[in-house]
């Protein structure tokens, strides 16, 4: 597993935060005339189809790979963090700045951090044409040392702008897309969204290779090639295509986004394995969790909660809703939820109170992101990782399903789902969701705390917990992987909010092993929440 305090991932998240916004030419298709008096260069125009890229993966994972050429490494190292952050992409030459495509595309610069350049094409009618980099796109000072790299150098990504039309913001008003973005590819296979409430958070890769597996470095493959498909004027969506490659693996992507409420993605994937994988992760989602009410061991600050995500949503094939309370353990720890064919999962941000932050990066805005999966996906697992961290700049949660076969050298995947970029999941139910989770000193008050023995407390709320007869209280149904409960009872919540209860017991457990529990409010026969599941490390 990579440092993960060191500058590349740390300057990855930064940089993409500080990139971010505050977060026709022809009725048949474009003129690579009138784009070329935009002033973008264009390649030669080649023949693109997906079922051709797919071969391409498929042919290139049969032979040896190759990393892409590094432009002047000597030149990119001295484009640092500062150096990078005076460099800006013009909107003037932004693809599509004039039409016909609703949402132009500008293109991040190659730096320090993001070496690998990627070559970026325009496709329209079946024909797709290099666009060439070169430095009169962007502005930058005189004495930057990214005027030295040669033409054609490449870019590091790209994002897509908000409507020419002005797509209305957080409060109604029309965003200005020369200053506004709603999708960013940026840093090997890395991309993410805006949410609903107008703020990047989290993160989405196209494919995680072994990480957190004991005495290997977890491999990052790229996108290396991206093919960005002309939309018709009336569009609703934008199409991007990928070619992904890395030691291990070569894939082909296929990108159906659409800007409405929050984004939605859908992506089909072909992969080609090169080598054994011990941990394939599919639809890879990674975000950051230091700490929240749950526990603030680890944490020395004044705010009182600081995550991108709150915890890990599962619905299961076979329809049970589950929720996992994110964790920053001592070590890295790996969690997996056994499965067939789930219906999704998703890292997300339920907390939405902006008392529970105070902080100008707003983290009570954090969209939330569920992947939604599409065919059958077969046996595997969900995993979750979780990575010690001591600060806000280290995205340190990953989740991603993991097939239970083997991934063997030579294997193929074939795999289509969803991203829904929102503030909540896309299909709620009417069960009581897990909206707290808080640990204590087990016994009870005016008496000796004994030893070994702690508190919890579980907040639920949501529909199916509001028609609770009064006088009447849930069943509390638990189960633990080692130790006993007691003082075990549930009440409502004195807050006056309907649906609003809360599930207390002591749990006694000896030694340091992690404990795994479940919990959920049960009304006679029925189920009344989702299940709370929690890995507790004894402290």
């Amino acid at each position: 597993m990579p440092d993960r305090a060191k500058p590349p991932l740390l300057d990855r998240r930064t940089l993409l935060s500080s990139a971010g916004a505050t977060a026709t030419l022809a009725a048949l298709g474009f003129s690579p005339a009138a784009l070329a008096q935009q002033g973008l260069k264009l390649g030669s125009a080649d023949a693109f189809t997906f079922e051709g890229l797919k071969a391409r993966a498929r042919d290139l994972a049969a032979q040896p790979y190759q990393a892409p050429p590094s432009p002047r490494p000597d030149v990119l190292e001295r484009i640092d963090y500062d150096a990078h952050g005076k460099i800006r992409f013009k909107p003037e030459m932004a693809l599509w700045a004039n039409g016909p495509s609703p949402w132009p595309v500008t293109f991040f610069h190659l730096g320090r951090y993001f070496q690998k350049p990627v070559r970026m094409h325009v496709l329209d009618d079946g024909k797709a044409r290099e666009i060439i980099y070169d430095e009169s796109y962007f502005e930058m000072p005189a004495d930057s040392p990214a005027r030295d790299l040669p033409q054609g150098a490449g870019f590091a990504g790209f994002r897509f702008q908000e409507s020419r039309s002005g797509h209305p913001g957080r409060k109604g008003e029309k965003l200005d897309w020369q200053k506004n973005d709603w999708v960013a590819f940026l840093g090997a296979s890395y991309f993410r969204a805006i949410g609903e409430l107008y703020q990047y958070g989290l993160s989405a890769r196209g494919l995680a290779i072994d990480p957190a597996v004991g005495g290997k470095a977890e491999e990052f493959p790229d996108f290396t090639h991206v093919w960005l498909e002309t939309p018709q004027a009336s569009a609703e969506y934008v199409v991007v295509y990928a070619l992904l490659s890395g030691p291990s693996v070569a894939g082909a992507y296929r990108f159906r986004m659409h800007r409405g409420k929050g984004v939605t993605m859908e992506i089909e994937t072909a992969l080609h394995l090169r080598k054994d994988v011990e941990r394939l992760g599919i639809a890879p989602l990674t975000s950051m969790y230091w700490y929240s009410e749950t526990a603030k061991a680890t944490a020395v600050d004044w705010r009182p909660e600081v995550h991108d995500s709150d915890g890990l949503a599962l619905w299961t094939g076979a329809g049970e809703r589950a929720f996992r309370p994110l964790n920053n353990p001592s070590q890295t720890t790996a969690s997996s939820f056994m499965d067939e064919n789930p219906r999704g999962f998703g890292l997300m941000q339920r907390d939405r109170e902006v008392g529970h932050f105070l902080d100008g990066v707003f983290y009570e805005r954090r969209p939330s992101l569920w992947v939604e999966t599409q065919g059958e996906w077969g046996r595997g697992a969900v995993q979750l990782i979780e990575i010690p961290t001591d600060d806000e700049i280290h995205d340190n949660i990953v989740a991603m399903w993991v097939p239970q076969a083997p991934a063997k050298a030579g294997a193929a995947y074939a795999f289509r789902y969803k991203l829904h970029w929102l503030a909540d999941e896309p299909f709620p139910s009417t069960l009581g969701r897990v909206v707290a989770t808080r640990l204590g000193n087990g016994g009870q008050p005016g008496t000796a705390r004994p030893k070994g023995v702690r508190k919890f407390m579980i907040e639920f709320k949501g529909p199916a917990l509001e028609s609770i007869p009064f006088g009447v209280k849930p069943e509390v149904v638990l189960s633990t992987s080692r130790g006993s409960f007691s003082y075990i009872f549930a009440e409502a919540v004195p807050n006056d909010v309907p649906g609003h209860w809360r599930a207390q017991f002591d749990l006694t457990v000896e030694g340091n092993e992690p404990v795994e529990m479940r919990c959920f409010l049960r009304g006679g026969d029925a189920v009344l929440t989702e299940t709370w599941l929690y890995q507790y490390r004894p402290f």
